[in-house]
């Protein structure tokens, strides 16, 4: 059995969204008992991670860690079509992952006690990004 689902999420801007509780929603509407749950975002300049959801500090110290690795504005960039946070954001999206998989059992999302599915806009302005949930298994 097959399953998909298209999340629309508005961003605020830089910084993450939590996704746990849309994905875990898909789900359960699947009712998919046992199998696996791919994320995907269709954008080039933000990205998935699965992360530390009880402290909100780990967002910020990684994108405190991005922005040493990847500067907004930096003169090595030739692209900066859409401003100086353009070709940041493709970099980051590059170092970071655009999909992810997550086992199911027992119709749940196996994630660990501490871990959370998390949009990262490596934007600026805020986006509506499109997100697909595709969950595979058996009932």
């Amino acid at each position: 059995m097959v399953f998909r689902e298209l999340l629309r999420i508005q961003t605020r801007g830089r910084g993450f969204e939590s996704l746990t509780e849309r994905v875990a929603n898909v789900v359960s509407t699947a009712r998919i008992d046992n199998g696996l749950c791919n994320v995907f975002v269709r954008h080039t300049s933000a990205s998935l991670l699965i992360s530390e959801n009880a402290d909100p500090a780990v967002g910020r110290d990684l994108e405190s860690f991005m922005q040493r690795i990847a500067p907004d504005g930096s003169p090595d960039y030739e692209h900066d079509a859409e401003g100086p946070d353009d070709m940041p954001a493709h970099i980051r999206s590059v170092l970071t992952n655009t999909t992810l998989s997550v086992p199911i059992a027992d119709g749940r999302l196996m994630l660990g006690t501490w871990q959370g599915i998390y949009l990262w806009e490596h934007r600026h302005r805020g986006h509506s990004r499109e997100v697909i949930v595709t969950v595979v298994g058996e009932r």
